[in-house]
């Protein structure tokens, strides 16, 4: 019978550990996979891929997804959000259609990027488009700073360049589990506190905010808190962009469908160009 000394069945286990962390290193960084999904401390992101300005909302809210543009508008600008969903973008096709703006998805809690981010914000930057990015908020991983900081050092900084946008911040239903996060509507208030005032502290900005009037009466208990500050995009798939949250007394940008052309999500800016120029230049 073999003997096995302590010193070498030591030896063999560190081995193997090595290994098993060096195979799951390995997994976590296979782009696309599983193992994607990202760990922000002790919560994981199971599919940030998935997650997109609008993709609860349809789930939650339903409506109207003609892909038409709205009719009857004054000096509106059209465009568009991106996220990995839609991997590399033909930006020359939707130039050419006439999208004149896009917002694209750079983050996700504090650990998620998005892979296709360079090529999006980019690609729209060089056809010519005003571009900007937005942050998907999970309120229950994280403090607003920590998620704001995390933004602003992956790609939703700020600079007065007349073709950047004031970086987004996502707030909609969660899609890992309770629709508020856990969070109650004053703690939801003073997340939404916190990310605001970081970003604007290292940007000079106040962050555009995303959200559907359904959902924003759930979980803040309809604040007028933000009304006067932050300007307001707002989700509605139907013909018209219907009530406001509390405090706006008019939308800044309304997604108006899922169901575009070339991408899914398509934006009318609530004025003419020289005013979305204005929202750029601060």
């Amino acid at each position: 019978m073999p003997v096995h000394r302590p010193g070498s069945v030591r030896r063999a286990l560190s081995a193997l550990i090595g290994t098993l962390a060096a195979l799951l290193a390995m997994t976590l960084a296979l782009p696309g996979s599983a193992f994607a999904a990202q760990v922000q401390g002790d919560k994981a992101i199971p599919h940030p891929e998935d997650d997109w300005a609008g993709s609860q909302i349809a789930k939650h809210e339903g409506g109207s997804t003609t892909g038409e543009a709205p009719t009857g508008l004054l000096a509106t600008v059209e465009g568009v959000d991106v996220s990995s969903h839609q991997g590399n973008v033909s930006w020359s096709t939707l130039w050419s259609s006439g999208v004149r703006f896009a917002y694209v998805k750079a983050t996700e809690g504090t650990s998620y990027t998005n892979p296709y981010f360079a090529q999006q914000y980019n690609g729209s930057y060089n056809v010519g488009m005003i571009r900007g990015a937005y942050h998907f908020a999970l309120p229950n991983n994280s403090t607003g700073a920590a998620q704001a900081n995390y933004f602003v050092d992956h790609g939703g900084g700020w600079s007065k360049d007349g073709k950047t946008l004031p970086g987004a911040l996502d707030m909609e239903y969660n899609p890992y589990g309770a629709t508020c996060y856990g969070l109650s509507a004053s703690a939801m208030v003073n997340w939404i506190k916190s990310f605001s005032s970081t970003y604007k502290s290292r940007t000079g900005r106040d962050p555009v905010i995303y959200t559907s009037t359904s959902w924003w009466k759930t979980c803040t208990g309809n604040s007028a808190a933000f009304g006067g500050v932050n300007p307001l995009w707002i989700p509605r798939y139907g013909s018209s962009v219907g009530e406001l949250p509390a405090g706006w007394g008019f939308h800044t940008i309304w997604q108006y469908t899922s169901t575009g052309p070339t991408v899914g999500d398509h934006n009318k800016f609530n004025g003419a160009m020289d005013r979305l120029q204005a929202l750029a230049n601060g």
